[in-house]
């Protein structure tokens, strides 16, 4: 990829959402481990999700929606706890 073509190639897009969607697995799994010792890491990051934004400029970008996924990853691991 030439940083004149900033097109990825879709090996390289898929290999980045495979890492993403490994990544959510480990932290998901290591978040909701330390929940059910430490009930109130839940409390403390859902006071986080203020300081939360889209890393995306422009029109794109949508802090809310951000939050909003956070919130619902939030609520799965309560309901799991």
């Amino acid at each position: 990829m030439s940083a004149q073509n900033p097109k990825l190639h879709p090996d390289a897009v898929a290999e980045a959402r495979r890492r993403e969607m490994a990544t959510e697995h480990l932290l998901f799994g290591t978040v909701r481990f330390l929940a059910q010792r430490h009930p109130e890491l839940l409390d403390e990051l859902e006071g986080s999700l203020a300081h939360l934004w889209d890393p995306v400029e422009g029109e794109a970008r949508d802090d809310e929606a951000v939050r909003t996924i956070a919130r619902r990853i939030i609520k799965g691991l309560r309901a799991e706890g």
